[in-house]
């Protein structure tokens, strides 16, 4: 069996996958960074969609990228994760 390590080694030695594996890279920040406020705030799912006044479902839809959240939805997240939304423009390469 390969290794997940080894399979997107090889899926990344193709220009194509890797143009597409890298446009995708900021959507990829904003969802590790959301778990990871979840994570540290010591809160499952559940417990943040409760803080939010919302469901486990539209966590982990959040979470697992299906659909773009609005600035007032990642503002809520922040809040009831403890961490403060911070929004920046950076040149590009």
């Amino acid at each position: 069996m390969t290794a997940l390590h080894d399979l997107k080694a090889r899926l990344l030695a193709n220009p194509a996958v890797q143009s597409e594996y890298d446009a995708l890279e900021e959507e990829f920040a904003l969802l590790t960074s959301l778990i990871q406020a979840r994570t540290r705030a010591g809160l499952t799912q559940e417990e943040l969609a409760q803080r939010m006044g919302t469901t486990q479902s539209v966590i982990a839809r959040l979470e697992s990228g299906r659909g773009k959240p609005s600035t007032r939805t990642l503002e809520r997240y922040a809040r009831a994760t403890g961490t403060k939304l911070r929004i920046t423009l950076e040149a590009a390469e």
